[in-house]
């Protein structure tokens, strides 16, 4: 193995530029409508994107504690085997090789892919061609260091705000007489709450990537809890603008009727040739959290390398700052899942049923965990304290489950798969134990 490991060098601006990168993706460009129809007044859609970022809070300040008490590059994989173990721990980062990470990556890939395929009608296979062409170019530039994967993602990071602002000019343009009308809702309203609750924290996702970068903050536990915290709040505010957007240039009934809420309103506000512009700016939002994933994910594989004897050869960080074996492996698994998506016709909404019920059910034993590890010896020295607790993570759990219920309930027969894939992990973890005993080769010291 490399003797090289992980360097503290992120600045807060960068850990902020990764959390919004990870979560302002396509997703913000189809659950708007959903959201519209459930609840109908402007108010009650304002007020729900507010919620979702104040309970993306709640998390954030759980896994500040998590994250300054257990400073660890495996981040999340590294908390779970402090809670529960490291068999637990160890079918969390299966599921993220298999199923989580890389199965966020192909969608946001084929969601860029489907935007853009337009713009090149004489390629042939257009969307699925320009998603595997995003994700090994993307992982090429990552394998290259640290500094430039971060330069490219602050890049983006700036053009998001461009486009944002491009947004708003559209809903001022657009902005009609009818804008105030209210929309009869699809349902009462505590359900339609709670149905569109669903779409707008499935739509804050992401923003727990953060946790693998506790052991690279260059403010080291300050700069980690800053960057959560402010992460939060840029994505919070950025989707309360471009929602006020949506709502100012379409009105709530527009919004609610439409089935892509800104090509509507790009095609009231610039005409009906707006629609390469639209794809642009969706396709480089894609990009931006397609290489924010690639960046973060990686490094639960390094962590697996470093800790089990199967995957040694994983366990490789490059000088350059990069663990390059493990992005390749996940580059590899998401190019796989690509064509797959492509086989099935139904591209991204498969791949969403593939991972959400995979996803959620894991995020539940993090809020698990804040509260095991805090009752078997308190909180670390020098850690940050969740506030009000146990209350906060208490919210974050029963928030946590709700969304593991609800992810189930309505997918399909790709929330089946996922959890085949979980299963499969427990082949290689029989094997270890088989070939090598309970013996962790790194003690799960991780740096």
């Amino acid at each position: 193995m490399s003797s090289s490991k992980p360097q503290p060098i992120l600045s807060t601006f960068d850990i902020v530029s990764l959390i919004v990168g990870t979560v302002v993706g396509a997703g913000l460009f189809k659950t708007p409508a959903l959201v519209a129809s459930a609840l109908g007044s402007p108010h009650w859609i304002m007020l729900a994107w507010a919620i979702g970022g104040l309970a993306s809070l709640i998390g954030a300040l759980c896994y500040a504690e998590l994250a300054t008490a257990y400073p660890n590059v495996g981040g999340e994989y590294f908390f779970l085997h402090q809670a529960f173990g490291r068999s637990v721990a160890f079918l969390y980062a299966w599921a993220r090789a298999s199923v989580i990470v890389t199965g966020s990556i192909a969608g946001l890939a084929i969601a860029m892919g489907d935007y853009l395929a337009p713009l090149f009608p004489l390629l042939p296979h257009g969307p699925t061609v320009l998603a595997l062409s995003a994700v090994l170019a993307l992982t090429g530039l990552n394998s290259l260091g640290i500094h430039l994967a971060k330069n490219v993602q602050n890049f983006f990071l700036w053009l998001e705000l461009v486009a944002v602002a491009v947004v708003l000019v559209a809903g001022y343009l657009a902005h009609p007489s009818a804008s105030a009308v209210v929309v009869s809702p699809t349902q009462p309203l505590f359900q339609g709450l709670g149905f569109a609750m669903i779409f707008v924290l499935l739509t804050y996702g992401g923003w727990n990537e953060a946790a693998y970068l506790s052991a690279e903050a260059r403010d080291g536990r300050r700069g980690v809890v800053k960057g959560l915290l402010l992460g939060i709040g840029v994505v919070t505010a950025l989707y309360l603008v471009i929602n006020f957007a949506y709502l100012w240039g379409l009105g709530a009934a527009g919004v609610a009727h439409a089935d892509a809420p800104a090509a509507s309103l790009f095609a009231a506000a610039f005409g009906g040739k707006a629609g390469a512009l639209l794809s642009i700016i969706i396709a480089f939002s894609c990009m931006k959290s397609v290489n924010a994933t690639i960046f973060l994910g990686a490094r639960s594989n390094f962590a697996v390398g470093k800790d089990w004897h199967l995957f040694a050869w994983l366990g490789h960080w490059d000088a350059v700052g990069a663990p390059r074996r493990a992005m390749w492996i996940q580059a590899i698994i998401a190019a796989a899942l690509i064509l797959f998506a492509a086989w099935t016709r139904h591209g991204f909404e498969a791949v969403v049923e593939f991972t959400a019920p995979v996803f959620w059910f894991f995020i539940v034993l993090m809020a698990l965990s804040v509260l095991v590890l805090r009752a078997r010896g308190g909180a670390r020295a020098g850690a940050f304290r969740v506030p009000l607790y146990p209350l906060t993570p208490l919210l974050f759990l029963a928030m946590a489950s709700w969304l593991l219920y609800s992810s189930v309930s309505y997918t399909g027969v790709g929330a089946l798969v996922g959890v085949v894939f979980l299963a499969l992990g427990l082949i290689p973890l029989a094997l270890e134990r088989w070939w090598f005993g309970a013996k962790d080769p790194a003690a799960s010291h991780t740096p």
